[in-house]
């Protein structure tokens, strides 16, 4: 996952609305959106080289998502899947925060990374929370508060273009309204790159840097291969549309290959 905007307010009617594009090489083998056979309760796609996922949702309301942290430095090839930290939290009953505090004791074993690791609705008396953290200067772990946020693939809230002009759009948009996926699904459709005056200095090219600009990208072997939006209600209803893309013809015309849809309720308590 590469880009990422949500909204979070506990307790309000819709708690969370979450915006999100994966982008990743064509030729990383991946599969959509669909309910785990391997953890029961489990939404989300499948990194299948490395086994771990960029985003997912349980049953039970446990939510996780993840983007790689961008620089020019080569990464290490001994390093951990950054996808199993989210796999991992999914099938697991460890809370927010000290799932997140157990990952920052240990987050030197993973190339660069941000994690968000929530629990929409809480469980057994707790109170619904969500955590950020993640392994490079300004990413230590916190509880996030109710609030308008966005990852890219630098700290939390790093205003890159591509992510502000998401938020912005993401700011406008009432949870009420019937067309609410497709209205987002076009926020994540936007292939404007950003002026070269606004680019991140990250450490790679400006050619590179101009390429990966936009909210959604496509190349000749890069791009956007998963579109997300997530939308959880007061009553504990959850649901996700993914749509997915495997080749650059596909997202050049906006016509996925494959379209996931999940619905359910989480129970109460």
């Amino acid at each position: 996952m590469c880009l990422i905007a949500f909204s979070w307010n506990p307790g309000a009617d819709m708690p969370l609305l979450l915006l999100a594009n994966r982008d990743e090489f064509y030729a990383r083998a991946s599969s959509p959106a669909e309910w785990w056979q391997h953890v029961p309760g489990v939404w989300g796609g499948r990194d299948l080289e490395a086994g771990g996922t960029w985003m997912g949702i349980t049953q039970k309301g446990r939510f996780a998502a993840l983007t790689n942290f961008r620089s020019g430095v080569p990464h290490p090839t001994h390093a951990r899947s950054r996808g199993m930290l989210v796999a991992e939290f999914l099938d697991s009953d460890t809370t927010p925060a000290d799932y997140a505090q157990a990952v920052m004791a240990d987050a030197d074993a993973y190339n660069g990374f941000n994690l968000i690791v929530g629990d929409i609705y809480g469980v057994d008396g707790a109170a619904p929370s969500l955590w950020y953290c993640g392994n490079q200067a300004g990413a230590q772990a916190r509880a996030l508060p109710a609030g308008l946020y966005g990852l890219s693939n630098a700290v939390l809230d790093t205003p890159w273009p591509k992510l502000t002009r998401l938020k912005a759009r993401l700011s406008g948009v009432g949870g009420s309204r019937d067309d609410l996926v497709d209205v987002c699904m076009a926020f994540l459709s936007d292939p404007t790159p950003a002026d070269d005056s606004d680019l991140p200095v990250t450490g790679i090219s400006r050619e590179r840097e101009r390429a990966l600009s936009p909210v959604f990208i496509v190349s000749p072997t890069y791009g956007t291969r998963a579109q997300t939006v997530v939308r959880a209600d007061r009553s504990g209803m959850i649901e996700a549309t993914e749509r997915s893309y495997e080749s650059a013809a596909q997202a050049s015309a906006l016509q996925p290959a494959a379209v996931r849809r999940m619905r359910f309720m989480v129970p109460a308590g």
